[in-house]
């Protein structure tokens, strides 16, 4: 069975409104985002019924793809919520569910629901995907521990469009089937309210000597022994594409605005790149990811199933920028850019201003203003509406930065 290449869909994460619209604006073909319930992200901000129709309205005001993730776990009393969830997302028009429980899925195809298989359910395998594919979905999302040489094998014998993860967190556990928050907290991954207990530094105790802590560790700084690297594949992207995968998907429904912006940015760049023909690894790329809030990046299983993922020295992400505001309107008569703040800044401060299609430009802030158009020097809080004057054109929804 031969492989057809097409142009694979960019799939970006969307953790509200607002990062959905962004990341459409910035390139993404479509977006995937949870409900207040049975999603597995229950401590983001997630969608209302009411948000849920703005963002498929929105999205398919720009004949772009949006997907509801529906993959909790399901236990017998949650039915009666989740067949009236589903029958609302039917009526709001959503292009597909994700889903991992078969339950779940056997509820959505009675429902007419157009089916993706979530990477919670630990496709790993083609007979594992042609099962899904047999009982009516449509994709799979493929669990992140598989090689390239594997993806290729289950293109090959399965007919339904594949999805993988190709950046972001990635988790210690086999594709987030983890029972450590629940055991240690009482929150059940699995539900969706995990508690990322394989980030915290932990300590040795001995049973008769409670009160003595022994650091468990390679250096003074003690050692995270299940903290993962964050995934990036985009130094062997045209290998990606050449697997035939049908969608590229980015992890961060709890990331910032600034994080999806960035990357979806990036990797629409570097898709069009490829299928125009003239994909090579570019600095400028690498350094823009390199100012999202990261942990150092690895190509995870694709190249191999051997390369060392785990982060020993510390849990925090870092990040090369700081996010300061969003365009949200420009006066081209007085080059004038309407700012909402998100970070302070003031006067004299260096900024750059990241643009959705144009390039990127840096600048010296030399004057601001309020709302009111009083004169300001500082924007110390959350949100503040500022006017300030920019050195060219700048297009709404741009980002500024420092």
């Amino acid at each position: 069975m031969s492989i057809n290449i097409a142009k694979p869909e960019l799939l970006a994460p969307a953790g509200n409104l607002e990062k959905l619209q962004a990341a459409l604006i910035y390139g993404a073909d479509a977006v995937y985002f949870g409900g207040k319930n049975f999603s597995l992200r229950a401590f983001g901000e997630n969608f209302t019924r009411d948000e849920i129709l703005q963002a498929v309205e929105f999205t398919h005001g720009l004949r772009k793809k949006i997907y509801a993730a529906v993959n909790v776990f399901a236990h017998n009393a949650d039915f009666d919520a989740l067949t009236d969830y589903l029958k609302f997302l039917s009526v709001a028009g959503v292009d597909a569910v994700l889903v991992s429980d078969l339950g779940v899925l056997n509820l959505a195809r009675e429902l007419n629901l157009k089916i993706h298989v979530s990477t919670q359910a630990n496709v790993t395998n083609w007979r594992a995907a042609k099962f899904f594919h047999e009982l009516g979905a449509t994709r799979i999302v493929l669990a992140r521990e598989l090689t390239r040489a594997e993806i290729l094998e289950i293109k090959q014998n399965c007919a339904a469009e594949l999805e993988i993860f190709i950046h972001g967190a990635m988790c210690i556990s086999y594709s987030g089937r983890c029972w450590l928050s629940k055991y240690l907290t009482g929150r059940d991954a699995n539900l969706g309210a995990c508690t990322h207990s394989c980030r915290w530094k932990y300590n040795l105790v001995e049973e008769t000597r409670p009160n003595e802590f022994f650091p468990v560790g390679e250096d003074e700084r003690g050692s995270y022994v299940m903290n993962s690297k964050d995934l990036c594949l985009l130094p062997c992207l045209d290998k990606v594409i050449q697997s035939g995968v049908a969608s590229l998907k980015i992890e961060g429904r709890m990331k910032s605005v600034n994080y999806v912006a960035g990357v979806v940015k990036v990797y629409r760049a570097a898709i069009d790149s490829y299928c125009a023909g003239d994909f090579k690894l570019r600095g400028e790329w690498l350094a823009e990811l390199d100012k999202v809030a990261h942990r150092p990046y690895t190509t995870g299983f694709f190249l191999s199933d051997g390369e060392p993922t785990e982060i020993y020295s510390t849990s925090k992400p870092s990040r090369s920028s700081n996010f300061l505001g969003i365009v949200r309107d420009f006066d081209a008569a007085t080059m004038t850019a309407t700012i909402e703040q998100r970070g302070k800044f003031q006067v004299n401060q260096r900024v750059e201003f990241f643009q959705p299609t144009g390039k990127t430009f840096s600048q010296t802030i030399t004057s601001m203003h309020d709302a009111d158009g009083e004169e300001i020097f500082s924007a110390p809080h959350a949100q503040q509406i500022v006017k300030i004057p920019v050195a060219e054109p700048v297009e709404i929804w741009s980002l500024m930065r420092s």
